[in-house]
């Protein structure tokens, strides 16, 4: 069982970088460590979910912009071999309803496609986690970007640069209108 002494964060995030956001609470910069650091606009307040990792050469702050994310990653940080350098990019790439939906599935390929996962890892999560996820959970809120992310690599565009405009897009909108979107933010 992990025990959380942090529940959220909520302050303006004043620096972004490749893997992680600072986040400005009355005067003190926390550094958080996210899925995905673009999708935080830079002087904006957020409340960050958060969960903080003690070890004994390291203490280190993961950080999500909702509770549902927040719970996939305490669920795959859980499973055997898979620490939180592994968890965070699944989160980075994937989506919730993704990464949920190929361990119910058993789509090990899926899996496999994440950063540092191989056959054994992959294999391991659906063993330890099928059956165990709530996916009623998961809120309408979530943005699943899957289909227009495929889209956009399809037409060559990098992750890095599709991950800078993904927050401007409406998810009330269909994928039609999501790429005249997405594809009017790449070329400003």
């Amino acid at each position: 069982m992990v025990i959380v002494m942090y529940e959220y964060l909520k302050g303006k995030i004043v620096n972004q970088e490749s893997n992680y956001i600072v986040v400005d609470n009355n005067g003190i910069g926390y550094l958080i460590y996210v899925p995905n650091p673009y999708s935080f606009e830079l002087d904006k307040e957020y409340i960050i979910y958060v969960y903080q990792q003690v070890r004994e050469d390291e203490q280190s702050l993961y950080g999500f912009k909702s509770k549902e994310e927040k719970d996939l990653f305490l669920k795959l940080i859980d499973v055997k071999g898979l620490g939180c350098k592994m968890a965070l990019p699944m989160l980075a790439t994937g989506s919730i309803s993704g990464i949920m939906d190929a361990i119910e599935r058993e789509n090990i390929l899926y899996l496999k496609k994440f950063p540092k996962i191989g056959d054994k890892v992959a294999k391991q999560i659906i063993l330890d986690l099928k059956g165990k996820l709530n996916t009623s959970n998961i809120s309408n809120t979530v943005k699943d970007y899957d289909e227009l992310i495929e889209v956009l690599k399809g037409l060559g565009y990098k992750q890095s640069d599709i991950n800078k405009i993904l927050p401007s897009i409406k998810t009330d909108l269909n994928i039609e209108e999501q790429i005249k979107e997405a594809l009017k933010l790449m070329l400003k």
